[in-house]
């Protein structure tokens, strides 16, 4: 046997069940198609700026990363707790009215904020704040806009802000996602201010491999799995490897290619990134599109952020980094370079002629679906030997890979030490 246990693909399922396997004793090998760590999980780095691929944060509420992952060491920057929104009468902040006591007055007059809508959010959420996260999982589902509706979660506050905002969360505008899905979502960000590591999204993956004893092998795609007696065995472009075990940890488009399992339904999106010589908008907040006639964003844009403002380490000094993202779900997800640019003209009230393309990325698979009723505990064993992961098998997001990858890994030790 070559190791105990392979583990195919090095984003943060096939690391956190790696880490946690040479955590309990047993021989690991990871092997990764990709130049690099992280899966969907990448940062671009061009002419000295830092271009995730996806505009991505990391929440420090999520319970794997508190448990996991070394905070400190990551540096995160944080966002600002709260949006602006463009409408057509300008942009207002919408912020924590204790973390941000400058936009207190703003928020607290704020006609997005009405005594009914508040009142709704409060029955839609606080019940998952005041329990363990499981216990959420075990009441009725429904989707997310009719959790909505029956709440009387109906007026601008849904409109202008918590629809685009989950939209650009969840890669998904059609309303359709588990509310309890979402709710724990939105736990997170009451209990966590989301931010971005100095180095770049990518730093948390690579964080977690240099914990290995053993070196992730980068560019050596595994093309077949097969079961035999006693292990698997994993081919590559060098030669077969064995096992006793496999831990598939493949984006989800690629379960099929060494799998009998068919690829999970996904949701995509496009980042687009600038350099600019000026700022457009100085604050560490997320901008969300309220001006469509009857709320929502009037253009292909959903969010964008001065992503320098938040995270000064992801430009150069003495120049700008803005992101915009589109959903790939809208006929104008895929807009052109003019049609982005005009869009952020408009709701940033600047030029963007001085502004430079970095990268354009377009990410279709960006999150797996995740349908009510919520399913945030799958079969992973699914052969005799071969285990898959991945946050399509838990929860759609990092906390959901993270738990993912070391719950196979915590149930792979008790049968490999039986």
């Amino acid at each position: 046997m070559d190791a105990d246990v392979i583990v195919i693909g090095a984003g943060l399922a096939g690391l956190q069940s790696a880490r946690r396997l040479q955590r309990d004793g047993h021989r690991v090998i990871v092997l990764e198609a990709e130049e690099a760590v992280g899966g969907r999980i990448r940062t671009d780095v061009i002419d000295g700026f830092r271009c995730d691929r996806g505009f991505q944060v990391l929440n420090p509420a999520y319970p794997a990363v508190r448990s996991w992952i070394d905070l400190a060491a990551l540096d995160l920057q944080r966002f600002g707790v709260g949006a602006a929104i463009r409408d057509a009468t300008g942009i207002r902040t919408l912020a924590h009215p204790l973390r941000h006591p400058r936009h207190a007055l703003g928020t607290l007059t704020s006609s997005r904020l009405t005594a009914a809508e508040l009142a709704g959010l409060a029955r839609w959420i606080v019940p998952t704040l005041l329990r363990a996260t499981v216990a959420s999982r075990a009441t009725d589902d429904e989707t997310l806009h009719d959790s909505f509706d029956r709440v009387g979660l109906t007026g601008p506050l849904r409109r202008d802000v918590l629809d685009t905002f989950l939209a650009g969360v969840l890669a998904d505008s059609s309303g359709t996602a588990s509310a309890n899905y979402v709710r724990l979502l939105v736990r997170s960000f009451a209990l966590g201010a989301p931010g971005l590591p100095s180095a770049g999204m990518q730093a948390l993956p690579e964080q977690m491999a240099a914990s290995l004893r053993d070196p992730v092998r980068l560019a050596t795609p595994a093309r077949a799995v097969r079961e035999g007696a006693g292990g698997v065995e994993v081919s590559t472009d060098s030669g077969a490897l064995r096992a006793r075990a496999v831990i598939v940890a493949v984006d989800p488009q690629r379960i099929g290619e060494l799998t009998d399992r068919p690829a999970p339904a996904t949701h995509g999106l496009t980042t687009w990134w600038f350099s600019a010589p000026q700022s457009p908008r100085r604050g560490r907040f997320l901008v969300l599109d309220a001006s469509r006639p009857g709320g929502g964003p009037a253009g292909p844009v959903w969010n964008t952020a001065v992503v320098s403002e938040v995270a000064p380490s992801y430009a150069p000094a003495g120049r700008h980094l803005i992101q915009a993202t589109t959903l790939l779900d809208r006929p104008d997800g895929r807009a052109d370079e003019h049609a982005v640019r005009r869009d952020l003209e408009r709701i940033y009230g600047v030029s963007t002629a001085g502004w430079e393309v970095l990268v354009h990325h377009v990410i279709p698979h960006t999150l797996p679906a995740q349908p009510p009723p919520l399913v945030d505990r799958r079969r992973q064993r699914i052969g005799e030997a071969t285990w898959l992961v991945g946050d399509h098998r838990d929860t759609a997001s990092i906390q959901g890979a993270l738990v993912s990858g070391d719950r196979a890994a915590r149930g792979l030790d008790g049968i490999l030490t039986a």
